[in-house]
């Protein structure tokens, strides 16, 4: 389902209440290439977990990736081949990351979507 990031999409009454709900990015690309887009109500179905665990791998893998790459930096000898491979493959994992970034900062909530505050407390230190 093509949808533009973020877009709220109204879906019926549910109890008598509207449900708001944003499109996620999936963290993998469609059949050619294109952005994949899960619409789903609690955040709790098995493509959303699945979305969770495959960017939590790519994030671990771009992690995994910046510490070979300081270690290869370290070292006297490095082939040109060697930096080049390396180099495909912080980008590969950067552009994950990025994706990763703009999928949840777009399923952060707006300022509009916030509870007001109704009473403050003073915070003071014991």
């Amino acid at each position: 389902m093509p949808l533009p990031g973020g877009t709220a999409l109204r879906s019926p009454h549910v109890g008598g209440v509207d449900v708001s709900t944003r499109a996620r990015l999936l963290p993998w690309p469609g059949e050619n290439g294109q952005r994949s887009y899960l619409v789903s109500g609690d955040g709790h179905s098995y493509l959303s977990t699945l979305a969770n665990e495959m960017e939590e791998a790519q994030l671990q893998t771009g992690g995994t990736l910046l510490d070979h790459a300081a270690a290869m930096l370290r070292e006297d000898r490095v082939s040109t081949r060697e930096l080049r491979f390396l180099s495909a493959q912080l980008t590969e994992a950067l552009r994950d990351a990025l994706r990763v970034a703009e999928s949840r900062g777009s399923r952060l909530p707006s300022p509009d979507d916030a509870v007001p505050v109704t009473e403050t407390h003073p915070v003071t230190d014991p």
